[in-house]
């Protein structure tokens, strides 16, 4: 796929969960030519491999046309399901190597269906670590999380 450079867009996602599984929520920050734009989102019961997974599905399915994307993370599960893991996962029928169902099918397959389009350099950067972006995506699913349990400082 041919995209000009200038389309590169950064993407930066995380997410988080109040118990594990329980309330969650996910954090993306896109930005392209100097313009910003944060998704965020939750759900009442989730996992935090889940709502790590739809910050950056909902990232990619934003986008409106294709385009050179780098996609930093603080999930070694998204990273290396992404990169590593899933084309066994659909050769083996969606199972893992040790013959279990693949946990997050749903989303696995909604974030591949996503990346079609796009070329994509994925990043891991450790998590809470001052990276501004993270830290950034990290207070967004903490706040789209609260929606779920007020509680949540």
């Amino acid at each position: 796929m041919s995209v000009p450079e200038t389309d590169r867009i950064e993407i930066f996602t995380d997410g988080a969960c109040s118990g594990n599984p329980g309330p969650g929520g996910w954090g993306a920050l896109l930005r392209w030519r100097g313009n910003e734009k944060e998704l965020s989102g939750g759900e009442p019961e989730t996992t935090n491999n889940r709502m790590e997974l739809m910050a950056a599905v909902a990232a990619l399915e934003a986008l409106k046309r294709p385009a050179k994307v780098d996609l930093t993370t603080d999930s070694v599960y998204l990273r290396d399901g992404i990169t590593k893991w899933i084309h066994s996962w659909q050769r083996n029928g969606w199972k893992t190597s040790g013959k279990k169902a693949v946990k997050n099918r749903d989303l696995w397959e909604r974030l591949l269906k996503a990346t079609e389009q796009h070329n994509i350099d994925w990043h891991w950067i450790k998590g809470h670590s001052g990276h501004d972006e993270n830290e950034r995506c990290d207070a967004l699913a903490r706040e789209a999380l609260k929606a779920y349990r007020p509680s949540i400082d």
